[in-house]
């Protein structure tokens, strides 16, 4: 290596993790040399495990378990916590915005780089539809899971102690929209957990709840195979959840979600489930994007036609050459994310020590999904597996690709607790505005939207 050589790695999710932690091992001489410097950029100062964001909605898994510190497992890299906004590959730079930006007053900062590594991930897909920014929530962050599950059981607590019935009727009416992992998941698992903390209410039953799950195509989880499609349908819709496909949310103003097929539910729960799309960061480089809005890279996950930059992940289009038809790319899932970053760490140091690079090669094995405690789908490797055998797989799956030993220890350990004692069904959404209670005993006026909870 002839100069000093500055990684730039920018996201801190799946790709960005994992590349950073395999640049570590590979390049551990030069970075104790000082040959090379790596640099992370991040919203967060963690990696999310999004695979278990169901299980830790449903209170399965501690929400701290569900996440990976950073600076604890990339310990030879300088971790910043911040945004970046814009990168000009040209000049090697990218504008930063920290956490401590607004506080300095003298704008956004400018890291230089030799070598890019884009792995920001993506973003909700939204729609144009009226009342969804306002009253739907999300499932991407370990925030949204936890503030669902508070929720869920507050609108319990609601629909118990309220005397008007239109009231208790849009307290006790879920909707979750879009049938992919993420609905489909949440949805059984957090049905699965009201299901069992029903029974500590006198006078909410589990078949006074409403949960409706809305889907554009005719089908779900198209993952694991049209037959496991259509088998995890007939399961749901045996637990009295209403499945509705070629369904689209038209509205969901005044706490009223409106359906294409003319339904209306008054609700006061909306999920919002229905795909991502690349993350912004990209529109703001002068690196080229395919017709998606992703950036185009070869099968040495390099970014095409630019040297010194490299990408994978959701942000990045990477040919399959696995697949039989030409012009195919790479799934944007964690199967394929983890396995490029891999790839990704060990050509970036070939690169920097002028070595031939590597293609990435991963023929998709297929996919697991959990439909609540005991319950799950698999298609794997041409293999069929339903209920408790497809529930143990996903778990047993998860369990070795979820980062660090302690991660898997300590995930280990609360599996095996929760099934020696009963599920925790408490609802801490007092935790979303932790000054309340305080600013009212001080002499402040409580919000009025959530006085004490989080609805």
């Amino acid at each position: 290596m002839k100069e000093r050589a500055r990684i730039l790695v920018v996201g801190g999710g799946y790709v960005g993790m994992y590349t950073a932690l395999r640049l570590q091992r590979k390049l551990r001489q030069e970075l104790r040399r000082g040959d090379v410097e790596i640099t992370v950029v991040t919203p967060d100062p963690y990696m999310t495990y999004q695979p278990f964001l169901p299980e830790a909605a449903a209170g399965n898994i501690s929400p701290r378990h569900v996440v990976v510190p950073l600076r604890r497992v990339l310990d030879r890299c300088r971790v910043v916590i911040g945004e970046a906004t814009s990168i000009d590959h040209a000049k090697r730079t990218a504008i930063v915005v920290t956490l401590a930006t607004e506080e300095e007053g003298t704008g956004p900062d400018q890291l230089s780089y030799d070598e890019l590594v884009l792995a920001p991930g993506s973003v909700s897909r939204t729609l144009p539809i009226p009342g969804l920014a306002e009253f739907a929530i999300g499932f991407k962050t370990v925030e949204e899971a936890i503030g669902l599950r508070n929720h869920v059981i507050e609108q319990m607590d609601i629909a118990s102690s309220t005397r008007d019935p239109a009231i208790r009727d849009a307290a006790l009416t879920f909707v979750f929209v879009g049938g992919g992992y993420a609905g489909v998941e949440a949805l059984g698992e957090l049905e699965d957990m009201a299901r069992y903390a029903s029974r500590y209410y006198h006078n909410v039953k589990a078949d006074d709840m409403k949960w409706i799950l809305v889907e554009a195509s005719d089908r779900i989880l198209p993952e694991v195979g049209e037959e496991m499609g259509k088998y995890t349908v007939t399961q749901l819709r045996r637990r009295n959840i209403d499945v509705r496909l070629k369904t689209r949310l038209d509205s969901c103003t005044d706490r009223v979600a409106v359906l294409s097929d003319g339904a209306r539910f008054p609700t006061r729960t909306v999920v919002w489930t229905a795909g991502v799309k690349p993350h912004p960061v990209l529109a703001a480089t002068d690196l080229p994007l395919n017709e998606r809005g992703r950036l185009k890279c070869t099968a040495q996950l390099t970014v095409d036609g630019t040297t010194h930059a490299w990408a994978a992940g959701d942000a990045a289009a990477v040919p399959d050459v696995t697949a039989p038809k030409p012009g195919s790319e790479t799934a944007p899932n964690a199967q394929h994310a983890v396995r490029q970053a891999k790839v990704l760490g060990d050509n970036i140091a070939r690169s920097l020590r002028g070595e031939s690079l590597e293609t990435y090669s991963h023929t998709y094995v297929g996919s697991v999904a959990s439909l609540g405690l005991h319950k799950g789908v698999a298609h794997v490797y041409g293999r069929k597996l339903k209920g408790y055998p497809a529930w143990f797989m996903h778990r047993v799956y998860h369990l070795s690709r979820v980062p660090t030993f302690n991660r898997k220890a300590r995930v280990l350990a609360e599996w095996t607790l929760s099934g020696l004692f009963k599920r925790e069904i408490v609802s801490l959404g007092s935790l979303e505005h932790p000054r309340a209670e305080f600013e009212l005993a001080a002499g402040g006026k409580p919000p009025q939207d959530h006085p004490k909870g989080s609805s």
